[in-house]
């Protein structure tokens, strides 16, 4: 095992993904799920996710496990009666709503990562960006912007930045690759002292 991958897995055991559960996502998103899921796994990391089975929300949590890693999954009770929850991993946690959800999948994270996904996986991105600009956590954040999917959002976080919406060090605490083998590294340099939030809008 590389030696970066060795501190990464010190300093960031569990890893939160954040990703589609489509099912109908073309195949460049599922390679770079299932891509994403050995590196982790190969690299001895808890993948923390939503706990579904489906999409590339279910490719990259049998790929970790397939690949020597474990699984937290984190699903609300109403998803998981569709009986979408993935059975077999190391831990599935049934919760009373997606307030809860998504707090125990922050609560359980050292790092986060954003694959491509839809209007769920957009709003798991801004909420963890916010809460960090808030002070409410100082763990690393990156997007991994596959087949350039994500560029339309990062152009236009510099939108914000450039109209005084957005401080850039408050940008700045997002990393940014384009492939699933670049985000052991990149946590390794990304950002973590945390913000003054007072400060936040100056």
């Amino acid at each position: 095992m590389p030696h970066a991958d060795i501190e990464t897995k010190t300093k960031f055991q569990n890893i939160c993904v954040y990703c589609g559960s489509s099912g109908r996502a073309p195949d460049v998103y599922k390679d770079a799920a299932v891509l994403m899921g050995k590196i982790l796994g190969e690299a001895g990391h808890t993948l923390v996710y939503g706990g579904g089975s489906v999409g590339l929300m279910g490719l990259v949590a049998n790929s970790t496990l397939s690949n020597g890693g474990t699984a937290i999954g984190i699903i609300p009770r109403h998803i998981e009666a569709r009986e979408i929850g993935h059975p077999d991993l190391t831990e599935l946690h049934v919760v009373d709503s997606m307030h809860v959800r998504k707090q125990m999948m922050v609560d359980r994270s050292d790092a986060f990562i954003i694959l491509p996904g839809g209007i769920g996986t957009m709003d798991e991105f801004f909420e963890i960006m916010t809460w960090r600009q808030l002070g409410l956590h100082d763990k690393p954040i990156v997007i991994v912007n596959v087949n350039g999917y994500w560029t339309t959002i990062i152009e236009t976080l510099e939108v914000m930045v450039r109209e005084k919406f957005l401080r850039q060090e408050d940008r700045d605490t997002v990393m940014v690759v384009e492939r699933p083998e670049d985000v052991l590294e990149a946590l390794q340099i990304a950002p973590r002292e945390m913000l003054d939030p007072k400060t936040k809008w100056i």
